[in-house]
């Protein structure tokens, strides 16, 4: 596949944004939650997901230049209305919020209307963790999950993230959709040309299918677990559970309600809720962080199944594809993918992304 260096990727990504009228300021921003998804091998979430920003941008579904507001507050509460700007806008400000009420009152929990894709969860967690704060991000999306027994579509991804600090610089992540798979996924599968497991999505006849491309057309994720008999019911009850936190508290469009996201969608903002929240754990029994580690370093040193694959915590494997990435200084893609960009880089008026090899 392709190799490109970071820098160059970076470099795309905030031109690209910039290019369909986006402030430097939140073409930086927006690019470093794309490039942090790459860095860690969730390729779903990062170059894969440009064009659907840059296309939403020229449609005038997301405002690259709007800027969030905080419409009711509390000490440890805010609503916030994203008024349909990107993503990552909306994340910071809204985590940003969440930060400044936890140190404050101990907890802060955010909820906003009018947001755009805020690329990985597990992104927003993050930066309260950095803070020595536990941070949590959620969000509805556009229709893509069928609950169980049904053959028709009524929730999303609607993913759960959490990170926790813990001693020595490590730390606890969770960033999980609450379907199989996110559809990104399955998009890359369609661009290296290979088929899905079995009990990620539904065919066309309402079966589950390996088909990528079938799976693509039709969008029906199964929740977390599949079938009934695997207890898939979990994750449809888990993506309901973010459902409330996100539209319900925020008063934006339910994931039943808002329109899929296409590259040649014309269907206006989505109005995603969202949900950001920060808790203080010095507020509570002292030892946070060494308990966090205790309980880290246990699951680190329980006996595998397989000896040439060791037990991990959550959140080491992108830990150390992380820190593989930074090492390495380049990010390989799918040739699809590269050539995707290309064409879109024309039509923009862009630099094209230039490969190692170029």
């Amino acid at each position: 596949m392709p190799e490109v260096k970071l820098e160059e990727v970076r470099r795309f990504m905030e031109d690209s944004l910039k290019a369909v009228g986006t402030p430097e300021s939140e073409a930086k921003a927006h690019a470093d939650l794309l490039m942090h998804a790459d860095t860690v091998g969730h390729y779903s979430h990062g170059l894969n997901r440009l064009e659907f920003y840059i296309n939403d941008c020229q449609s005038g579904a997301c405002v690259p230049t709007a800027k969030p507001e905080v419409l009711k507050e509390s000490g440890a509460t805010a609503w916030v209305d994203g008024h349909n700007a990107l993503g990552a806008t909306v994340g910071n400000f809204c985590m940003d919020v969440a930060i400044r009420k936890a140190k404050d009152c101990g907890v802060g929990w955010v909820s906003t209307k009018r947001s755009n894709h805020f690329g990985m969860a597990g992104y927003w967690a993050l930066k309260a963790e950095r803070e020595g704060l536990i941070g949590m991000a959620f969000t509805n999306s556009s229709p893509i999950m069928v609950p169980t027994r049904s053959k028709q579509r009524a929730l999303g991804t609607n993913p759960i993230a959490m990170a926790a600090p813990a001693t020595g610089g490590d730390k606890l992540v969770v960033d999980m959709a609450t379907t199989t798979v996110a559809m990104g996924k399955i998009e890359v599968q369609i661009h290296k040309e290979e088929p899905i497991p079995q009990g990620w999505a539904l065919g066309p006849d309402g079966k589950t299918t390996t088909d990528a491309k079938a799976a693509f057309s039709t969008g029906r994720l199964m929740p977390l677990g599949g079938e009934e008999k695997t207890s898939g019911y979990k994750g449809y009850a888990l993506s309901a559970m973010v459902e409330m936190f996100c539209s319900g508290l925020s008063g934006s469009k339910s994931t039943h309600n808002i329109r899929g996201w296409e590259l040649t969608s014309t269907q206006g903002p989505p109005d995603l809720g969202q949900c950001f929240a920060a808790i203080d754990p010095e507020c509570f029994a002292p030892g946070f962080a060494e308990r966090v580690a205790d309980c880290l370093n246990t699951y680190r040193s329980l006996e595998p199944v397989d000896p040439a694959l060791p037990v991990l915590a959550p959140g080491d494997k992108e830990d150390k594809i992380g820190k593989t990435t930074l090492a390495k200084g380049t990010i390989n893609y799918p040739e699809k993918q590269i050539e995707a960009m290309r064409v879109m880089a024309e039509r923009i008026g862009v630099q094209p992304i230039q490969t190692v090899s170029a």
